[in-house]
């Protein structure tokens, strides 16, 4: 177990510089100057100009530039951004909420997503599972943004059962509606996949056997149907975390969320490069974090598997 997880550490390796230098690259290659950018429609002194763009090393070569972030990255310093505020505490105050955002999102998909799955697939061609195969499809056709807007009005205006924007109250309960739209698509998915899943183990030797050894109904469908039916969902949640936190963007867009979204888009509009590298390289140790964690949960879902060979 302890050389398996060794190993999937050492693979984050690769992965970060990989991702980190692409990225970087594709902000280096923006066109226009993220210095002239700051005074909008004045005309700066041209020294000004020189000292900031020699402050923030714009005058380096790409490989200069990648080189001295992943220097201060490595050695906690990630500078300041173009505003002039530490990248550190910035990012310390923004991922908080956006992370209270795609926990709340993942236990609405994951929870819920689940139970409505495992209830559809045990009553196949019933009513329910009509219903909510024909209702997941049209959560899955519409866009998000779309949903974001009418859910805002319906839920947030016209019935004032959520506060419609979030703003500088952030807590669970204000958040609790812009994580229903980010977890909403993501949701109809958990439950097609559990609902095929639970429908393929529902015809499976081991459930005939269990069923004909006189267990209980509930037990077959729990300790049986269902943990092994959570493989694939497994898997989709692990890796639906990452793009949860980067699908944050649109809907604390919405709802005027101060997460980690709208700091994002902040960034990429004044080409702050070490501020979107940043944000990403947090994205991608989030990302793979949380696979090594559904790795491990394989082998308590499905005792077949091993990590100690």
């Amino acid at each position: 177990m302890i050389q398996y997880v060794l190993r999937r550490l050492l693979q984050v390796i690769p992965v970060f510089v990989g991702t980190t230098l692409l990225v970087y690259y594709m902000v280096f290659a923006l066109p226009g100057d993220p210095i002239a950018a700051l005074f909008g429609d004045r005309q700066p002194n041209p020294a000004v100009i020189a000292a900031l763009r020699q402050q923030y090393h714009l005058d380096e070569p790409f490989w200069v530039q990648y080189g001295l972030f992943l220097k201060n990255l490595f050695t906690f310093n990630l500078g300041n951004d173009f505003t002039g505020q530490p990248i550190a505490a910035t990012l310390g105050r923004v991922f908080p909420v956006t992370a209270m955002l795609a926990i709340e999102a993942l236990v609405i998909q994951g929870v819920f997503g689940v139970a409505a799955g495992l209830f559809a697939g045990l009553r196949k061609g019933k009513l329910f599972d009509s219903t909510v195969l024909i209702a997941s499809l049209v959560v899955i056709a519409i866009p998000t943004f779309v949903l974001g807007f009418v859910l805002q009005l319906v839920v947030g205006v016209q019935l004032g059962w959520a506060k419609p924007t979030v703003g500088s109250d952030v807590s669970w309960g204000t958040l609790l509606l812009p994580a229903f739209v980010l977890g909403l698509v993501s949701f109809a998915y958990v439950l097609r996949l559990t609902r095929a899943s639970v429908i393929e183990n529902m015809n499976a030797d081991y459930v005939r056997t269990a069923t004909a050894k006189g267990l209980s109904r509930p037990r077959v469908v729990l300790a049986h149907i269902l943990r092994n039916s959570m493989i694939p969902v497994a898997t989709y949640l692990g890796a639906n975390l990452g793009a949860l936190m980067g699908g944050a963007i649109v809907t604390e867009g919405i709802f005027n969320v101060p997460g980690v979204g709208q700091k994002l888009y902040q960034a990429i509009l004044r080409s702050e490069g070490p501020t979107i590298v940043a944000i990403v390289s947090v994205f991608v140790l989030i990302f793979v974090v949380a696979n090594l964690l559904v790795d491990l949960l394989y082998a308590w879902l499905d005792p077949r598997i091993r990590y100690d060979k």
